[in-house]
């Protein structure tokens, strides 16, 4: 899945982004206090994808 569309859907999900590090993004949900890294790549694997989604208690794209 392209890494754009991921955080388009974690955004519509309510998540923000908390901070920049060196080759992530941090993500975090503020509802559920979780959260989670992205990494910057063009595509991110689908199954990464799915776990991200879990790790920020939000429903998989």
């Amino acid at each position: 899945m392209k890494r754009v569309d991921l955080i388009r859907h974690l955004e519509s999900q309510g998540c923000r982004l908390l901070r920049e590090g060196g080759s992530h993004s941090v993500y975090v949900n503020p509802a559920a206090r979780k959260t989670s890294t992205v990494p910057r790549h063009r595509e991110v694997d689908d199954f990464l994808a799915r776990k991200i989604c879990r790790d920020l208690d939000v429903p998989p794209p």
